[in-house]
C-alpha cells in the first residue's frame, strides 16, 4: 500500500500547487484560443503534461513565460493538424446560468466575440488573445510566437480591422428600438 500512496503523490509538489493556481486563468485564455471549452481544457491539460515533464528544468521565473507559449504552441500543432473541427459556442459555459442585469446583452456581446474571434487566423487569434486578454506587451508577445514585434503588431492591426468589419460586430451596434416608439 505504501507504494501506492507514493506513486500517487506527484514527483514535484510545487508543480501540483502552480497547476492548481494556473489552471483557471489557463483555460480562460485556452477557450479564447480554440472557441471551445472542452477543447480548451484538452489544450491546457496537454499543455500541463508536456510543462510536467520539463519541471525541474524551468527557471523560477520564467515558468509563466514557459507555460504560456507551450499552450500557443500546442493551440498553433492543433490547427495545424486540423483533426479537431471548431464548434463555437454562441455564450460562454461557465457564465450562462447566472443572471444579472444586463444578462442577455452580456450573453450577445461575448457570442458577438467568440463568433467574430472564430473568423481569424490562428495567428491574429493568438496575438489578439495575448495582448487584450493576457494584456501583454508586443514584445512579450513576439518572445511566445518567436516572431519580430512588427509582425506582432502587424497581425493586431489586421486581426483588428477583421473584427471591425465582422458582421457579429455591425449587427450589435443597431440601435435597439425604444419601448413605444414608433418605426
Amino acid at each position: 500500500m505504501p507504494h501506492e500512496t507514493s506513486a500517487a503523490m506527484p514527483e514535484h509538489p510545487d508543480f501540483a500547487a502552480y497547476a492548481g493556481a494556473a489552471w483557471a486563468r489557463l483555460v480562460r485564455t485556452a477557450l479564447l484560443l480554440t472557441g471551445d471549452f472542452h477543447e480548451a481544457e484538452d489544450l491546457v491539460q496537454t499543455t500541463l503534461a508536456k510543462v510536467y515533464a520539463r519541471w525541474g528544468r524551468l527557471p523560477p521565473d520564467d515558468v509563466d513565460f514557459y507555460v504560456r507559449r507551450s499552450l500557443v504552441n500546442n493551440n498553433i500543432s492543433r490547427t495545424r493538424r486540423r483533426r479537431v473541427t471548431h464548434l463555437l459556442m454562441p455564450f460562454l459555459p461557465e457564465r450562462v446560468h447566472q443572471s444579472d442585469q444586463g444578462h442577455a446583452e452580456s450573453v450577445e456581446s461575448r457570442a458577438a466575440i467568440t463568433e467574430a474571434l472564430g473568423s481569424l487566423s490562428t495567428r491574429q487569434r493568438t496575438v489578439l488573445v495575448l495582448r487584450y486578454w493576457e494584456d501583454l506587451p508586443e514584445t512579450a508577445i513576439a518572445e511566445v510566437l518567436n516572431c519580430s514585434p512588427g509582425t506582432v503588431k502587424t497581425h493586431a492591426r489586421r486581426g483588428l480591422e477583421a473584427l471591425r468589419s465582422h458582421p457579429a460586430f455591425a449587427a450589435a451596434e443597431r440601435p435597439h428600438p425604444l419601448p413605444g416608439a414608433r418605426p
